[in-house]
């Protein structure tokens, strides 16, 4: 245990060593113990009598935070924060204030300070509110960063694309990231719903800690509500063992939960009640369990026409619809394409020591005009493919699937469709070839067709597929 407590003293130590903090008070006392206590915390550290020497440090020692005495001559705290948001308005500014005054801080928040601590201020609340701002700096330089990526490469983080469309998406992200806020991501299979959640949690305050993903529709029923809060032993036939749930698991980090809408309603009531009380009781147990989890939930059908089915309550619905974005499919951003193939034909050739380096101006076009219902999933696994057929420089169109199917393996079996065929056929077909291609991996199988893993097992069901392509 002290091992662990040990590391994360270094790691939030490592962090601060990259903030500059200027303390302004005109109490030469309190300024000079200010000033050492937080240097002790690994801050790099200046120090300034009243606001108007403050404003100069800004200039000279250019803080990341600035702790500021509210009431001062020459300069108040409040005149402070006005000129440091002219000057840079990415310094956090933290007030410090009187009892009586406290009114005006909170007024200050209002109009861009960071936070306010009353005196005498309280060493163990300082620090913790110094490890918040430093940490929200950290995020914003990363932000930064991102934003150089996007205009220069048309990427923000893991996501790619320069289109309106998904500088939207970004956008919203950039709002919801450094926040607690819930959020519903929804778009078709593919559009890569999981991958901004991803993002989400690694801009956010939380991103050292964990993010864990569960597929609503990829557990059976019976088992998701033991899988979201774990069990206690014995609570039901097989639970030979106490087993943490993911909202232990992911405890001061991030719950992704792909197809929201399969939960079942006892489920998504349980849901609700945690994301309301912050806290859960495992399944046959009594006692309640303290927990602060942000929850980003994700959906391939219309929330809203799922709530008028039934399928997704309307009050959690609005419980988690704080941050919402709608994916779009790869259809309606086919601007992006070139940036998309062009990355993932850099990932899987550097994964497969692959010479290909381009994608020829036949095969681009050749991708521009499919329809791609499988979105930016399918484009990933037609350019692995290409890629790894590719013995030159450039992806030709001989190295692309026939497309309008999924694409088969390097060497793998085709699938022909005669005029006539019914759509069920045509469907079993599809199926069946894509589980002889992953070797009978349903998994696998359901991320190439773009449906979930439940939506297979129905359609296998349906089909007389039960026992997947050897059926």
């Amino acid at each position: 245990m002290s091992t662990t407590v040990s590391m994360t003293e270094t790691n939030r130590q490592a962090l601060n060593a990259a903030e500059r903090v200027l303390i302004v008070e005109d109490d030469n006392a309190a300024r000079s113990g200010l000033t050492e206590l937080v240097r002790t915390w690994g801050f790099l550290t200046d120090s300034a009598a009243d606001g108007e020497e403050g404003l100069l440090k800004v200039s000279q020692f250019r803080p990341s935070i600035i702790l500021t005495d509210l009431v001062m001559p020459r300069r108040t705290g409040l005149e402070l924060l006005d000129a440091v948001r002219d000057v840079d308005p990415g310094i956090a500014v933290i007030l410090l204030t009187a009892q009586g005054t406290v009114e005006t801080a909170v007024e200050a928040i209002r109009n861009g300070a960071y936070d306010y601590l009353t005196k005498p201020v309280d060493p163990q609340r300082l620090r913790i509110l110094l490890d918040k701002a430093a940490e929200r700096q950290h995020t914003m330089r990363e932000v930064q960063v991102l934003r150089r990526n996007l205009r220069d490469k048309g990427a923000f983080g893991k996501m790619i694309g320069a289109s309106p469309e998904m500088r939207r998406i970004y956008q919203t992200v950039e709002q919801a990231a450094p926040t607690t806020a819930s959020v519903l991501i929804t778009g078709e299979s593919g559009t890569g719903k999981e991958l901004v959640a991803q993002t989400i949690h690694l801009l956010s305050p939380r991103a050292k800690m964990p993010y864990v993903a569960v597929n609503c529709a990829a557990i059976p029923e019976t088992l998701l509500e033991s899988e979201i809060f774990g069990h206690e032993k014995g609570a039901f036939t097989g639970a030979i063992e106490r087993r943490q749930g993911v909202f232990e698991l992911a405890d001061r980090g991030t719950i992704f939960l792909d197809e929201i809408a399969e939960m079942t309603p006892q489920t998504q009531v349980k849901l609700l009640r945690v994301l309301q009380e912050r806290s859960f009781r495992r399944l046959g147990g009594r006692m309640e369990t303290p927990v602060d989890v942000r929850v980003i939930a994700a959906t391939n059908v219309d929330p809203l026409q799922a709530v008028r089915d039934g399928k997704l309550r309307e009050d959690l619905y609005y419980r988690l619809n704080v941050f919402s974005m709608a994916l779009p499919p790869l259809r309606d951003r086919t601007g992006d394409l070139p940036l998309l193939a062009q990355a993932f034909l850099a990932e899987f050739a550097d994964r497969n020591n692959k010479a290909a380096r381009a994608v020829s101006a036949d095969a681009m076009r050749r991708l521009e005009q499919y329809h791609w219902p499988g979105n930016v999933r399918e484009l990933r696994n037609v350019m692995e493919r290409a890629t790894i057929l590719a013995e030159g420089d450039f992806i030709e169109p001989k190295h692309l699937p026939p497309l309008g199917v999924a694409a088969p393996a390097p060497g793998g079996s085709h699938m022909s469709l005669e005029a006539g065929i019914t759509v069920e056929e045509a469907e079993r077909r599809l199926i069946i070839l894509t589980l002889e291609h992953t070797h009978d991996n349903k998994t696998r199988a359901a991320e190439i067709l773009g449906i979930s893993l439940k939506t297979l097992h129905n359609k296998l069901n349906r089909l007389g597929l039960r026992r997947g392509a050897s059926s």
